[in-house]
């Protein structure tokens, strides 16, 4: 696997710990799987934090900044989407599946719909220390595969499943 979502360290941090299971976007995509590359986005604004709920706000404070190795930054994990679920903004789910706050959520989304997209992400068996990908700001493309063999889920089958019952 070469294909990567380049997003936010925190947010791929609360993927990759269970603590989120969507993605709340502008857009659909055409990719079902890919390795989640971490950026830093958000870190350098001034009061980022108060865009995310203030249980989740420690756990963002630590999380913000991707773990490097001189220009290299450490993937951690894949995801496959599941679904893409296209909804009135006034319909966003609950809170309890992602960290940021519903304020910050409808000032990202500024048209009337959002997509939701729901994520299976997994623990790489291995992780790997990736090259930047400049120019790219939404995907990339690695230079070399990343085995997703033995690769394990954050959440087991009964615990997503029942996410993926309950966002509709």
């Amino acid at each position: 696997m070469n294909k990567c979502l380049k997003e936010w360290n925190t947010t791929i941090e609360a993927l990759g710990h269970g603590k989120q299971t969507i993605l709340i976007r502008k857009y659909k995509t055409n990719l079902k799987e890919f390795l989640l590359y971490p950026t830093v986005s958000y870190a350098s604004k001034d009061h980022y934090l108060e865009n995310f709920q203030k249980k989740h706000q420690q756990f963002v404070k630590k999380t913000s900044l991707p773990e490097k190795n001189e220009n290299k930054t450490l993937i951690k994990y894949f995801a496959t989407l599941e679904k893409i679920i296209e909804k009135p903004i006034s319909q966003i789910p609950s809170s309890e599946y992602y960290i940021w706050t519903l304020d910050h959520v409808k000032s990202y989304i500024t048209s009337n719909t959002a997509f939701i997209w729901i994520l299976r992400v997994y623990n790489l068996k291995k992780p790997y220390w990736a090259e930047p990908t400049p120019g790219a700001i939404r995907y990339a493309n690695l230079k070399n595969e990343v085995s997703i063999d033995g690769m394990s889920p954050v959440l087991n089958d009964n615990e997503f499943s029942k996410i993926l019952g309950e966002i509709k």
